[in-house]
């Protein structure tokens, strides 16, 4: 029927988008949900969580898998050395994918809206919007719009019978996607709570154990790991599970959201570390100065925009023109080290390395060029000749 109102959710089967189901019917008029789950490297039992739920409600339901484009994004960010406030960008990075695949199912559908589950404190509604707004389609977000608390939603879905136990999913807020997996709510709310070991899936508890890996990188992309080839799933989850096991890859932060609220995060992400790594260390061997100067303000434009769930703003497009032209020379090989639960740069080489030993020694004369060590006598006279007459003239001015 035509005149058949259809949405699109943003569907996990938790509690937020169960209750979210019988509320766009009744508080929003519309006829038909369309449930949409989006795969980008969450674990398998939420796929089974989410079509049990989807099935309890009789909600017609998708499931797209985003894999390849998610992990392609998180390369794009290795080449941005993209981090926000010192832990790797992860759910992010995954919002607008995301949001970009319920799109297209909702446009194949024949939806009029679009509706997600976040709530008013979160940065994940900026992301989605983001987005979603670019269409022509209602936007939705029941639990931000109607003021919904959790406690009047486990109380909403137990009148209902909704399937989700009464709202009862844990102790944590949890995130997972192949680059990161985060962890907040209850007690790690409290800055001076220290977490227990047992919030953590992917990274045991460092030891004394070391395993040395080596990263192959061309244009910036990694592409091979001890010398095996990998697609970008492959090797992710290959990191993840490698690197974990040496404690690489936590991190325990005030992160300052993009509405104004600081909230303490704690996270997982052990191939992003490995593989950040590894590029900054390649960069630092093929870069010249003024190219690595001037990228750290790149890099941190991207991920600011990357935080925002903004990648595809012109400005991205604008900073990935010059990230793509210095990228040209990230080729080679990382020897990175495991131990103590860090990841270390301990070898680099490149065909393109802006670096000379025989240059650089102590045990040589000459330099490059047929510059002697003696030639920059007169630039050690120059160096700082202006601030020596500076320091000259206030201590004149006093007098």
């Amino acid at each position: 029927m035509t005149d058949t109102k259809r949405v699109a959710l943003a569907f996990s089967g938790g509690l937020d988008t169960t209750v979210c189901v019988p509320l766009l019917e009744e508080e929003y008029g519309y006829d038909e949900v369309v449930g949409v789950t989006v795969d980008v490297g969450q674990p398998d039992y939420e796929f089974a969580e989410a079509e049990e739920t989807a099935e309890a409600l009789d909600l017609e339901h998708y499931v797209v898998d985003a894999t390849e484009e998610f992990a392609a994004l998180c390369f794009d960010a290795v080449r941005a050395n993209a981090s926000y406030q010192g832990y790797p960008l992860g759910t992010a990075l995954a919002r607008p994918v995301i949001a970009t695949a319920i799109l297209e199912v909702a446009e194949e559908q024949g939806c009029s809206g679009l509706a997600h589950g976040c709530t008013g404190k979160g940065n994940d509604q900026l992301r989605f919007e983001a987005v979603w707004r670019d269409s022509d389609m209602e936007v939705i977000a029941p639990v931000r719009e109607l003021g919904l608390t959790r406690k009047w939603e486990q109380e909403y879905a137990a009148e209902r019978e909704l399937p989700v136990e009464g709202g009862d999913e844990g102790k944590y807020s949890i995130d997972t996607n192949l680059w990161s997996r985060s962890i907040e709510g209850s007690e790690l709310e409290e800055p001076g709570y220290v977490p227990p070991e047992d919030i953590y899936m992917w990274t045991t508890a460092p030891t004394g154990e070391t395993r040395e890996l080596e990263l192959s990188f061309e244009e910036g992309y990694p592409v091979a790991l001890d010398g095996e080839t990998y697609e970008p799933v492959e090797l992710i989850e290959t990191l993840n599970d490698i690197a974990g096991d040496y404690g690489v890859g936590r991190s325990d932060i005030m992160e300052d959201r993009m509405l104004g609220l600081k909230v303490r995060e704690n996270y997982e992400h052990p191939a992003a570390t490995v593989l950040l790594s590894a590029h900054e260390a390649l960069e630092s061997l093929v870069l010249t100065k003024e190219e690595r100067s001037f990228k750290k303000q790149v890099d941190h434009e991207w991920s600011e925009k990357g935080y925002q769930g903004l990648v595809d703003a012109p400005l991205v497009g604008a900073l990935e023109g010059f990230i793509a032209k210095t990228q040209e020379r990230v080729t080679g090989t990382v020897t990175i080290r495991l131990e103590g639960g860090q990841a270390r740069a301990v070898g680099r080489e490149s065909p393109y390395a802006v670096y000379s030993a025989e240059a650089a020694s102590f045990n040589t004369e000459d330099v490059l060029g047929g510059i002697e060590q003696n030639d920059a006598t007169g630039v050690a006279k120059y160096h700082g000749f202006q601030e020596r007459l500076a320091n000259r003239a206030i201590e004149h001015g006093k007098e």
